[in-house]
Protein backbone atom coordinates (compact mmCIF):
# COMPACT_ATOMS: atom_id res chain seq x y z
CA UNK A 1 0.00 0.00 0.00
CA UNK A 2 1.46 3.82 -0.72
CA UNK A 3 1.94 5.94 1.89
CA UNK A 4 1.72 9.92 1.72
CA UNK A 5 3.29 12.72 3.63
CA UNK A 6 1.21 15.58 4.73
CA UNK A 7 2.96 17.50 2.40
CA UNK A 8 2.00 15.29 -0.39
CA UNK A 9 -1.95 15.29 0.70
CA UNK A 10 -2.08 18.66 1.32
CA UNK A 11 -1.04 19.29 -2.72
CA UNK A 12 -3.58 16.68 -3.51
CA UNK A 13 -6.18 17.48 -1.99
CA UNK A 14 -5.61 21.54 -1.65
CA UNK A 15 -6.41 20.70 2.33
CA UNK A 16 -3.36 22.92 4.13
CA UNK A 17 -0.98 20.82 6.74
CA UNK A 18 -2.83 22.91 9.81
CA UNK A 19 -6.44 21.68 7.96
CA UNK A 20 -4.94 17.72 7.75
CA UNK A 21 -4.05 18.31 11.89
CA UNK A 22 -7.63 19.92 12.98
CA UNK A 23 -9.21 17.38 10.87
CA UNK A 24 -7.43 14.78 12.73
CA UNK A 25 -7.37 16.28 16.31
CA UNK A 26 -11.62 16.65 15.90
CA UNK A 27 -11.65 13.02 14.61
CA UNK A 28 -12.49 13.80 10.94
CA UNK A 29 -9.71 11.49 10.35
CA UNK A 30 -8.97 8.93 12.34
CA UNK A 31 -6.19 6.22 12.53
CA UNK A 32 -3.66 8.19 10.80
CA UNK A 33 -0.50 5.97 10.57
CA UNK A 34 3.11 6.98 12.06
CA UNK A 35 6.77 6.21 10.81
CA UNK A 36 8.93 4.71 13.65
CA UNK A 37 9.89 8.22 13.50
CA UNK A 38 6.18 9.59 14.88
CA UNK A 39 5.52 11.18 11.90
CA UNK A 40 2.46 10.89 10.58
CA UNK A 41 1.48 9.01 7.07
CA UNK A 42 -1.72 8.69 4.83
CA UNK A 43 -2.92 5.71 2.77
CA UNK A 44 -5.16 5.84 -0.04
CA UNK A 45 -7.98 5.04 1.71
CA UNK A 46 -7.35 8.35 3.68
CA UNK A 47 -6.60 10.80 0.74
CA UNK A 48 -9.78 9.18 -0.75
CA UNK A 49 -12.31 9.90 2.88
CA UNK A 50 -10.41 13.49 2.52
CA UNK A 51 -11.62 13.79 -0.84
CA UNK A 52 -15.08 13.44 0.52
CA UNK A 53 -14.14 15.39 3.05
CA UNK A 54 -13.35 18.42 0.17
CA UNK A 55 -17.06 17.98 -1.27
CA UNK A 56 -18.73 17.92 1.57
CA UNK A 57 -16.84 21.37 2.98
CA UNK A 58 -17.13 22.96 -0.28
CA UNK A 59 -20.37 22.53 -0.94
CA UNK A 60 -21.01 24.07 2.61
CA UNK A 61 -22.06 21.13 4.94
CA UNK A 62 -20.88 22.06 8.45
CA UNK A 63 -18.21 20.64 10.71
CA UNK A 64 -20.76 19.26 13.52
CA UNK A 65 -22.16 17.34 10.46
CA UNK A 66 -19.31 16.36 8.66
CA UNK A 67 -18.43 15.00 12.39
CA UNK A 68 -21.28 13.24 13.01
CA UNK A 69 -20.97 11.60 8.62
CA UNK A 70 -17.84 10.34 9.75
CA UNK A 71 -18.43 9.11 13.44
CA UNK A 72 -21.60 7.18 11.04
CA UNK A 73 -19.00 5.82 8.50
CA UNK A 74 -16.70 4.88 11.01
CA UNK A 75 -19.99 2.21 12.48
CA UNK A 76 -19.93 0.23 9.38
CA UNK A 77 -22.60 -1.31 7.55
CA UNK A 78 -25.33 -0.70 10.11
CA UNK A 79 -25.28 3.07 9.39
CA UNK A 80 -25.57 3.02 5.73
CA UNK A 81 -29.48 4.24 5.64
CA UNK A 82 -28.64 7.27 8.10
CA UNK A 83 -25.39 8.15 6.02
CA UNK A 84 -27.71 8.15 2.92
CA UNK A 85 -30.43 10.65 4.81
CA UNK A 86 -27.83 12.91 6.15
CA UNK A 87 -26.12 12.87 2.35
CA UNK A 88 -30.07 13.43 1.41
CA UNK A 89 -29.98 16.82 3.64
CA UNK A 90 -27.49 17.73 2.14
CA UNK A 91 -28.43 17.09 -1.42
CA UNK A 92 -31.25 19.24 -0.53
CA UNK A 93 -29.34 22.05 0.95
CA UNK A 94 -27.35 22.52 -1.68
CA UNK A 95 -29.89 22.48 -4.10
CA UNK A 96 -31.27 25.57 -2.03
CA UNK A 97 -28.02 27.16 -2.57
CA UNK A 98 -27.54 26.74 -6.33
CA UNK A 99 -31.47 28.46 -7.13
CA UNK A 100 -30.94 31.03 -4.71
CA UNK A 101 -27.82 31.50 -6.83
CA UNK A 102 -29.36 31.10 -10.20
CA UNK A 103 -31.91 33.90 -8.83
CA UNK A 104 -28.81 36.35 -8.15
CA UNK A 105 -27.38 35.29 -11.54
CA UNK A 106 -30.14 36.41 -12.79
CA UNK A 107 -30.17 39.69 -11.48
CA UNK A 108 -26.58 40.19 -12.39
CA UNK A 109 -27.54 39.22 -15.99
CA UNK A 110 -30.57 41.76 -16.07
CA UNK A 111 -28.01 44.55 -14.45
CA UNK A 112 -25.20 43.65 -17.38
CA UNK A 113 -28.35 44.06 -20.11
CA UNK A 114 -29.34 47.28 -18.89
CA UNK A 115 -25.60 48.56 -18.87
CA UNK A 116 -25.00 47.17 -22.35
CA UNK A 117 -28.71 48.91 -23.38
CA UNK A 118 -27.62 52.62 -21.24
CA UNK A 119 -23.88 52.54 -23.26
CA UNK A 120 -25.75 51.40 -26.75
CA UNK A 121 -28.03 54.25 -26.15
CA UNK A 122 -25.15 57.02 -25.10
CA UNK A 123 -23.13 55.13 -28.31
CA UNK A 124 -26.00 56.26 -30.56
CA UNK A 125 -26.62 59.79 -29.04
CA UNK A 126 -22.60 60.15 -29.68
CA UNK A 127 -22.25 60.62 -26.00
CA UNK A 128 -18.18 60.54 -25.08
CA UNK A 129 -17.71 58.18 -22.73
Amino acid sequence: MEHYSPGQVADRTGFSLDTLRYYELIGLLSDIGRTSGGHRFFTEDDVSWLGILRCLRDTGMPINRMHTYAELARVGSETLAERVELLEEHDRAVEEQIAQLRTQQAHIHEKIAWYHSEIATQARSGVDF
